[in-house]
């Protein structure tokens, strides 16, 4: 007689604790210029990131880190000094969010240098925006932002957060005049870049990505 038998989904430990592990986020902070707003929108985000129980938030500013200017695949002292204070912090990272102006329709200089530093760090992760300017808030630099990453094999998130005329939206003590929308599109993003980052997490671990 052949009897039917329910069959547990096998795990491994490692599955396991990808699983439940908290995801590592680097918030990237991609302004440099003097007089820069970045850091408030940082501030605020970071307020936000420590709200959830699962995220362990590592604030990359590039103001503090800042990286040669001119790219090589054999650094010296210097250079390789520079990139020790970055490169780790963005290897161990689950997932990222880029926090970001827009210059001239676009992203700032210091971001490109960041990112084309790096090819490995970025793979098979998910990056989130938040952006701020002008009329259109910073959201012209996020699409162009969206190719750069597919070509470094990133998953970037749909939701986002951006800040229309950004300077008249916060008081001066770094506080949202009218925090509910905001709020609510960055529980968006993160929960959303938190999927991602464990989904993806769990197939790295796997099957190691091969980009």
């Amino acid at each position: 007689m052949v009897t039917d038998t329910a069959t547990a989904p096998s795990t491994s430990p490692a599955t396991d604790t990808a699983a439940t592990t908290p995801i590592r986020l680097a918030v990237i902070v991609a302004s440099t210029r003097e007089g820069r707003f970045g850091p408030k929108v940082a501030d605020w985000f970071t307020s936000r990131t420590a709200l959830h129980a699962d995220l362990r938030t590592d604030v990359i500013d590039l103001a503090d880190t800042p990286l040669p200017s001119s790219l090589s695949h054999r650094p010296g002292p210097e250079e390789a000094k520079a990139l020790a204070a970055v490169t780790p912090r963005l290897e161990a990272a689950d997932a990222y969010v880029v926090i970001t102006p827009e210059y001239n329709h676009s992203y700032p200089a210091s971001l490109k240098n960041a990112i084309d530093w790096h090819y490995t760090p970025w793979q098979a992760k998910p990056v989130g925006f938040v952006s701020y300017g002008g009329v259109s808030g910073g959201l012209r630099a996020v699409e162009h932002l969206r190719p750069v990453f597919a070509e470094l094999h990133a998953v970037t998130v749909r939701e986002t957060v951006s800040f229309h005329n950004a300077g008249g939206l916060f008081g001066t003590d770094g506080t949202l005049k009218e925090p509910k929308g905001p709020e609510a599109a960055a529980t968006a993003l993160l929960d959303q870049l938190t999927w991602w980052a464990r989904a993806l997490r769990e197939a790295r671990t796997a099957r190691p990505y091969r980009g």
